[in-house]
């Protein structure tokens, strides 16, 4: 039940609220090294209907940020402010604080939970690895686990390596792969304008006829974000093409330090390119270009999608650590919104219970009916999908 008393701030720091432009805030997101497309201003602004932006000051200089997505629930004092991948604390060139964190999940919850009766939700960019002490501080400022989450998993790959110990570090096979694929005279072409982003969107929609499911992110949505995003944050679209025909493609995002990788596709005539690989290479080297510190594959499930696991473990190899998540957290405002989040909750499990039904439905036809779409982890590689599911409260 929530616990409406909200708490000082340390000396020092103040917390404004929807005080900033979109201009400000962009400037302000390039200071912190944890920045990412889900904290972007454009971002919020097509894949939320109303959006706050708190500002966390200590002395008059910014140390922390939070875009907080809102949804309320009509006619009662009740709904969630969701914060994906934030609050952002970690500042450039500075040493971390966790003090800043602290301060910062504080005048979130007396903001959204105490004054304006929500349920905040935060989904902090924070690994299990930071349990210790960043967790406790989650739970020492009234955030508790959202128990109806399974931990999300991904691996992580260190780019402050030599680009040759970087592909020393690969999996045999994965090398293999990609020598061939740097002998498929194979070319590479990359750009943030909307005319790659439609090739590629092409490439995708085809890669979801073919698969038969659901198309699991909505590309539609990320191209207008795409289109509003100023040059400095935008996304970038990496194709591959053979005989001027596009046979795979990327779509990575360079805000912060650390990249992460968003969307993939093969191609129905790419399928035996080796495609995926030349562009998972080429990507790295262009992230090292960036100095980017690290690149998250975005999500793994050796379970559902072995495929896709093995693709993206082989790629990291040496270089690269498998980590979940530390995971989502609430601190409630109201009686009204602890219920309705609760009541959600519950929909969400049944719904999520359904899926795992219809995948493994799925995955048993093909056996019963004795057909097989041919693929292999060639080309399911290349069919790799950036997980947006973290952009789902």
């Amino acid at each position: 039940m929530p616990n409406l008393k909200p708490r000082d701030l340390d000396s020092g720091y103040a917390w404004e609220v929807d005080r900033i432009d979109d201009s400000a805030w962009c400037d302000a997101l390039q200071q912190f090294s944890d920045a990412n497309i889900y904290q972007t201003w454009s971002y919020g602004s097509v894949v939320s209907g109303k959006t706050s932006h708190l500002v966390l000051r200590k002395d008059g200089e910014t140390v922390a940020i939070a875009q907080v997505r809102i949804a309320h629930i009509p006619f009662v004092r009740a709904g969630v402010a969701y914060v994906q991948w934030g609050p952002l604390w970690r500042r450039k060139e500075r040493d971390e604080c966790g003090e800043t964190f602290r301060q910062a999940l504080r005048a979130l919850r007396n903001e959204f939970a105490c004054k304006q009766g929500l349920t905040v939700r935060v989904f902090p960019l924070l690994f299990e690895t930071d349990a210790d002490c960043l967790g406790e501080i989650l739970k020492d400022e009234g955030f508790r686990s959202v128990g109806a989450f399974a931990p999300s998993r991904t691996i992580i790959m260190d780019l402050n390596r030599s680009i040759e110990d970087i592909r020393r570090g690969m999996r045999p096979h994965w090398q293999r792969e990609l020598k061939a694929a740097e002998r498929g005279g194979l070319e590479v072409t990359t750009g943030t304008g909307d005319e790659l982003f439609e090739r590629f969107s092409a490439i995708y929609r085809e890669m979801v006829l073919r698969k038969k499911f659901p198309e699991p992110n909505d590309i539609e949505q990320f191209r207008q974000i795409q289109a509003k995003l100023p040059e400095l944050l935008k996304m970038k679209v990496m194709l591959c093409s053979m005989a001027g025909t596009v046979c795979a493609g990327v779509i990575y995002s360079t805000v912060g330090k650390m990249a992460v990788y968003l969307f993939g596709a093969t191609s129905n005539a790419g399928l035996k390119s080796r495609g995926s690989y030349l562009l998972q290479w080429k990507l790295i080297e262009d992230l090292k270009r960036n100095g980017m510190w690290l690149y998250d594959l975005n999500g793994i499930n050796p379970v559902e999608n072995p495929g896709t696991y093995k693709f993206k473990s082989d790629l990291g190899g040496d270089n690269a650590r498998d980590v979940y998540f530390l995971g989502r957290f609430d601190a409630n405002g109201s009686v009204a919104s602890w219920f309705c989040v609760e009541c959600w909750a519950a929909l969400r499990r049944g719904r999520e219970s359904l899926r795992r039904a219809i995948r493994a439905v799925c995955r048993v036809r093909p056996r019963l009916t004795g057909t097989s779409d041919g693929s292999r982890v060639d080309g399911v590689a290349g069919e790799l999908r950036g997980s947006t599911r973290q952009a789902r409260a």
